[in-house]
This record gives C-alpha cells, structure tokens and sequence, in this order.
C-alpha cells in the first residue's frame, strides 16, 4: 500500500524527515518497506528558471537556428542558439542552465552542456514543453506570462509537486489502516507515546447542503445480512473533464493512473477516508436502485468490457430493468460516468465481508474497493465519505446536489466491548507498564475506556477496528504502540532441560531425512491445497471424501489433497520440464478425508525417483534407475527404524502399474511400484516414475522404543554359497523364507548374488546364485556343523520349491 507523506501531513501536522516517520510507522506495526520520491515532473524541472529574451538574430550558417541572448536575472545574459520558430524578443522562457538533466519520452536523462552549434556557442537550452515533460507540443518553445519575475525556478511557477512516498507492507488483519486516515491514527498515537500531542485533522463536511430536490432516485435492500448500510445521493450538471493538477498529482504519487474528475474523485475519498464509492450516470438508471441477489447465470458485463456469469450469491446493485454493478467489486459497462453524463447517482455503503471476498473470488476480481470490503471498513462513516466525496465533487467538476442523502441502515453495527485484566497484561508483555499509560495508549487508539477499577478496564472497541474483539488483541495494541523495543529484558538467562521420547515423530523424522539426503534425495515441500479433480485418477479415491475449502483461491487450490502422490508428480513434472530429469525426492506431508466418521488426517512419507541413476560422467555408463534401486532404498528406511520382520503382499493400490506392499501382521507399512502410465500422462511425463508411500502414522507405532547392542563377535563367520536350479515362479522371498525356517540361530545373512535365465537350462527354470553367512558367537565353528547346516538348507529348498543344485 503506498502512502503519500504530503496526502499524511493533510490530516497531522508533521515537521519530521521522512525516515523518522518511516520508522516510527515500522515500529507501530505498519512496515515501510522503501520510502520513494515522487515528482509531478520528472527530474522536478530542477535547473529550469525563467528567463527573458533580450536578442534574436538569424544564425550565420543555419536557416533554422537562430542566436538568442537571454537575461536569467543574474546579471550576465547568456547566449543560446535556439531552433524554435517561435523564440523572440521580450518573450519570457523556460531555460534549462548547464548541467540541468531533462529527461525524453522514454524517461532516460540527458545533461545540458556548454557547446558550439554550427560554429556559435550556446550556454543552455530554451525549453518546449514536451521537452520539460509538460506536455506533448514541440511546435515552439514554451512562451510564459510577461509578468513573472526573471530567474524564478519553473518548478515554482508551475506549482511541481515534490513529496515522498511510503510503500507500507499491511498485514491483512489491519483494514483500518487501509486509507491515509487510518495510518494518520496510528501515527498520532505513536507521537503521543512520545510525548507529543498531533491533533488528527479530518476532511470537513459542515458545507454540505441540498441544492435542489429536482432528481430524486430511491433505493431498497432486499438482503440487509448482506448490504448492512447503504447511502445514495445525486448530483446533477456535471462537466466530466481532467481533474485539476493537485488532485492528478495526488493520485500519480500512489501509483494510481487519473481517469476523469468524477472517477478521481470517489478514488481520492477511498484512499483519504478508506470508504470506496462508486458514481453512476443518473441517466442510465430506471426506477429505483435495488441492491439483491440475481438469478444464477444472469450475464452482466463489467466495466472492463469481459461478460461474466453470475451466481446466485452475488450482491448486485440493479435498478428495475437489471444489474448495474457488482456490488462492492466492480461496475457495469452500461451505467459507468463517461464523458457525455451530466447528472450522477453516488453511492456509499457497508457490505458483507465475506461476501464481497467470495465474488470477488469467484469472478477473480481484485480492486481497491473489494480489497477494503473484504477485510472489514468503518461502518460509522458511511455517510461522511458521501458527503466529503459530493463536496470535492461540486468543487471540481461543478454541478449541485439535488436530492436528499438516503442512508438505509436498519440496525446499526455496535462497537465491540472487551474487558482488560492489568495482570494479564503484564504477563503477557512480560513487564509491568503503568495503567496510566495504558489508558494514554488506549484512549490514542480511540478505545473508550467505559469503566476502571483495580483489577482492569472495561472497554469499548470502535467498530472498524475490526481485528481487536478479545482481550489478547487489546494487549497486543498496547504493545505496539509502547513499543516492542522498549521491553526490557532480564540479564538472568533460564534455561529447561525437556525429557522427549527419542522416538518423537520430529527426531525420526529428522533421522530419516538425513538418510534420505545422503542417498541424494531431495527434500520437496508441497501445498496441501489441490485440485479436486485428482481423485478422479485412482479409484481408491473419492468424491465425496474431498475435504473442500469454502473460500477457495481459485478452483484448482480448493480441496485438500487425499494423495501425496499427485502433488509430488506436479514436482516432477516442473523439473522435467526445465531439463532436470534425473530427479530423487521425498516428502513428509498429510492426506485429508473427510469420512462418514468425521474428518481425518493421516501422515505420510513419500519418495519419487525418475531418471538415471548418477550424472553423466566418462568413467561410468549411464544407467537408468530401476524397481530393485527403489526398493533397495525403501527397504534402507524400514531397517534403520529396526523394522525389518516384514513381508511383500500384492499392492492393492491402483496408482501402480506394477508394485509390492511391505507389511507387518495385517498392517501395511509402506506401498511402492511404478506409477501408471495414464497417470503420468496426465501430467505430460513420459519417463518412467517410481513411487513410495510410507504410512508414517503406523511407523511411529511400531518403532521400537528401545535399542539393543551387542559385541562385536570374537569368532570368524563362514560364507558358503548354493547354486540351484529353480521354476521361474519361485521369487526369492521364497528362498529367503525357507532358509530363515531352517536355521534360525547361526544363519546370519542371505544374499542373491546372480541371476541366470538363458541357454543351456530347461525350458521355464532359471538360475539362482545365494551365499549364507554362517556364524557362532560364542565359539569357532566346524566343518561338520557348516556341512550340516547347508545340507538341511539344500533339503529344505529341494522338498519346498523343488529345487535342484547345478
């Protein structure tokens, strides 16, 4: 939000530099975020004084130029070659001396320097006006009143704004500081906690009057829920033309482009008072005004030429053919002021915050006015914008007032009451202020102390502060105004010790996650905000267990994501898109659901992998990452959280082309594979992606809580391999199991090593290569033993899965 200071200093007499207002504002809470300067002229026609043409003769050696003598009142006349068909003697001109930076049409500088031109020398520039940034003529030079003294600065002449603008980063909680007004409160009451006693002046109204009742235009409220308060009156004999130089030069100094004097006008009292407006052609109204709702899909144009479709919870201000404007958002089309409207119907009013942000939101609407009606304006000044904003009216654009104010407001918006306890204020703030200076601090912020007593305060909250209602938010108002900096601090440092599980879900996490990163997995943070049409991808998720937000952004941030898996794709379709292919991430997150039983919330881990295995280099060949690295790292994570007694079960998500499920019992931890091709497709990716979803909620049950230890063994293992000949159908989970059930104490490993399918075997078997860490702790083994061991292994795979040694 820009503030002008010179606009501030309207409504608080300030002789302060701009970086000490600047600061005392980021203390208040109202970050000034960069303090700029504002000149109506570029440059500020710094260098530009009036000068008087004493001489003009015809240049030597040029038809066009001519040799000026210019008196610039210091008592030495300078000579200037001018070129402007115009330039004579006695005239007063603008003359930009050595040194002056003038700016072109593309706003890039240039300095006036010393020169010779065509053999005679020059001392400066005789100025045209668009030269100057004054306009767009460059027929002649710029010919000023005889009357003016010579070597007076232009920028005195012309009256050339200088001021100072403040670019205020509001939080969305401030709407009372929405306007110049409303930082010109808060600013006040940081002066008086400086001792200082500003006095806040506001616009006046006292010359508003009736001129004639000849155009009166009634106005009803079907939904008073809706439109609260709503004022109207007209104007009528207007003249719609440019609006003066203070009021454009107001207007540039915000960041705001002038339209003409009527539409200045309601823009200028939204950024003074922070009441928006809006201005009707009186002659485009039939019958009466009727703020309503409209029929669902109702076509109504607005005033940016785009036909938009209603809903039926849009508050529209219509007169008795239709819609007019969309109240609180944006005008129509069809009853905008344009420059053949004399007579006006202006409008005031407080409506529904919430539901001005959902049209607004609806349509993808942001304007000055639905910025402030959503947050919340001044209800009581209603009325006073409306006559502030008729007085500038007739000042600037002519025209009287011909109809009674019309004020429908029927039941009034009551300020807040809040009770303020001393002792709680002190515990909060952590020092004990004086309760005089809290009620000095309360009564600067216009909170009415209703009653005292020992214990506290009884208070009445203005209405449009509407971010204090609890007690804590009037303690944070005392706060900021006290000032943040002044709370002293204790130089004793205290310090606790907690006692936490080490199987917190942060520290497991955090463990997890530096596993991840030294496998060279990325961490990804994703929105819990989804479109809802992702469901429609698996059928494992529903409709109706969307968990839907009632003011969404837009349409494809309105539901809460039941999968991490969706999201995660989004990532993966982004980096792939700006050729980084080779992609390893993982994120903890949460799903939402929305159950017969209530809401739920479940916690998840999940990893993605895509790509090549490791960057190109020349000294290893490119391999693509496949099922058996992912799972590798999958099964990692399981046993550095000591969950390693698990079972594959067929994956029943249908997210997977192809995939396993890691269980323990009946419960699943985690489900992995290849996710679907119709699925990447959908996000534009055409490279296989593997994907792994832990159910964190269920780990952090399981984990143990304890960690055993044990010596490292004195006795040497031995290492025995088999080569067996196998079905195709036989996986090695089979193997591993069978050979686990044989020997249960001194089999400590089992690894495939090699894998053959191919010539020289029987149609349908294949070749498995295992090796068997064998070994005692407590003594040295045998030969007989080791025998023994591998011939009940060899039995058992022979009888189980009939496997035959090779």
């Amino acid at each position: 939000m820009r503030i002008s200071y010179n606009w501030l200093k309207q409504f608080i007499k300030l002789d302060l530099p701009s970086e000490e207002t600047a600061a005392l504002l980021t203390d208040l809470g109202l970050e000034v975020e960069i303090v700029e300067k504002f000149q109506s002229v570029k440059g500020g026609l710094e260098g530009i004084i009036v000068g008087e043409v004493k001489t003009c003769v015809q240049h030597p050696d040029a038809d066009r130029l001519k040799v000026t003598t210019v008196d610039l009142g210091d008592g030495n006349p300078v000579q200037i070659v001018c070129g402007a068909p115009n330039v004579g003697v006695g005239q007063k001109v603008p003359v930009a001396t050595i040194g002056t930076l003038l700016f072109d049409k593309e706003g890039n500088e240039f300095q006036i320097k010393k020169g010779k031109i065509r053999g005679q020398e020059s001392h400066g520039m005789i100025c045209a006006e668009d030269e100057l940034g004054l306009g767009d003529n460059h027929d002649g030079i710029m010919i000023l009143d005889t009357t003016i003294k010579i070597g007076t600065p232009l920028a005195k002449v012309l009256n050339v704004e200088n001021d100072e603008v403040f670019e205020i980063g509001l939080t969305p909680n401030r709407a009372d500081a929405m306007s110049h007004m409303g930082v010109a409160r808060d600013l006040r009451a940081g002066l008086v906690q400086k001792n200082m006693q500003p006095e806040l002046i506001t616009p006046s109204v006292t010359s508003f009057r009736v001129d004639k009742r000849t155009l009166k235009i009634d106005a009803e409220v079907k939904d008073a829920k809706l439109a609260p308060r709503y004022c109207g009156i007209t104007i009528s004999g207007i003249n719609v033309k440019p609006s003066p130089d203070w009021l454009q030069n107001r207007l540039k100094a915000i960041g705001l482009t002038p339209k003409n004097n009527i539409v200045d006008a309601t823009n200028y009292v939204l950024h003074e008072l922070g009441q928006p407006l809006h201005a009707f052609d009186a002659s485009k109204i039939h019958g009466k005004i009727i703020v309503k709702t409209v029929a669902a899909g109702t076509k109504f144009k607005t005033l940016d030429d785009v036909e938009r479709i209603l809903h039926e919870e849009d508050l529209m201000i219509c007169d008795e053919k239709g819609p007019l404007c969309i109240a609180g958002v944006f005008g129509g089309k069809e009853s905008g002021v344009s420059e053949n409207t004399t007579n006006i119907f202006l409008e005031s009013a407080y409506f529904n915050p919430v539901s001005i942000r959902k049209t607004a939101k609806r349509h993808g609407l942001s304007t000055d006015a639905s910025f402030r009606f959503e947050r919340g304006i001044d209800p009581t000044i209603t009325e006073y914008a409306l006559k502030r904003a008729a007085i500038l009216i007739k000042e600037i654009a002519g025209g009287e007032i011909t109809s009674d104010l019309i004020d429908i407001y029927p039941k009034k918006i009551e300020d807040f009451t809040v009770l303020l306890n001393f002792n709680k204020v002190n515990k909060l703030i952590g020092q004990e202020i004086p309760k005089e200076t809290i009620k000095k601090i309360l009564v600067s912020l216009d909170i009415k102390v209703n009653s005292v007593s020992d214990a506290g305060l009884g208070l009445i909250i203005p209405a449009y502060r509407v971010d204090v209602q609890r007690e804590i938010d009037v303690i944070e108002e005392i706060l900021r105004v006290y000032g943040y900096n002044n709370v002293q601090f204790s130089k004793k440092l205290n310090a606790t010790v907690s006692n936490s599980s080490r199987t917190e879900d942060y520290k497991v996490q955090n463990s997890i996650a530096a596993q991840l990163n030294s496998l060279g997995f990325h961490e990804m943070m994703a929105n819990s905000l989804t479109t809802p049409d992702y469901v429609k991808l698996s059928e494992k998720l529903k409709e109706e267990f969307n968990v839907m937000m009632l003011n969404p952004l837009s349409n494809d941030l309105s539901a809460m994501r039941q999968s991490l898996l969706f999201s995660g794709l989004e990532a993966v379709s982004y980096n792939i898109n700006r050729r980084n292919a080779d992609l390893k991430l993982f994120e903890f997150g949460k799903s939402y659901h929305k159950m017969p039983s209530g809401y739920e919330e479940n916690k998840h881990l999940s990893l993605f992998l895509t790509g090549n295995r490791q960057a190109e280099n020349w000294t290893t060949p490119q391999k693509t990452s496949d099922f058996f690295l992912f799972k590798g790292y999958v099964q990692s994570i399981l046993t550095r959280l000591s969950l390693t007694k698990t079972q594959t079960i067929p994956v029943t998500n249908d997210v997977f082309n192809e995939g396993i499920a890691l269980a323990i019992g009946n419960d699943v931890l985690v489900e992995m594979g290849t996710v679907k091709k119709s699925i990447l497709k959908y996000f534009d990716i055409k490279q296989e992606v593997f994907y792994a979803d832990f159910n964190w909620n269920l780990i952090l049950k399981l984990i143990s809580i304890r960690i055993k230890y044990q010596d490292i063994p004195k006795y040497p293992e031995v290492r025995r391999d088999l080569s067996l000949l196998l079905d195709k159908n036989i996986s090695f989970d089979q193997l591993y199991a069978i050979a686990r059930s044989s020997e249960k104490n001194l089999l400590k490993e089992i690894q495939l090593f090699d894998v053959y399918e191919g010539k020289n075997l029987p149609e349908g078997k294949k070749s498995y290569a295992l090796s068997f860490i064998i070994q005692d702790t407590t003594k040295t083994l045998t030969d007989e033993q080791i025998d023994k061991i591998m011939s009940k292994l060899q039995q058992h795979f022979e009888k189980e899965v009939g496997a035959v040694l090779r």
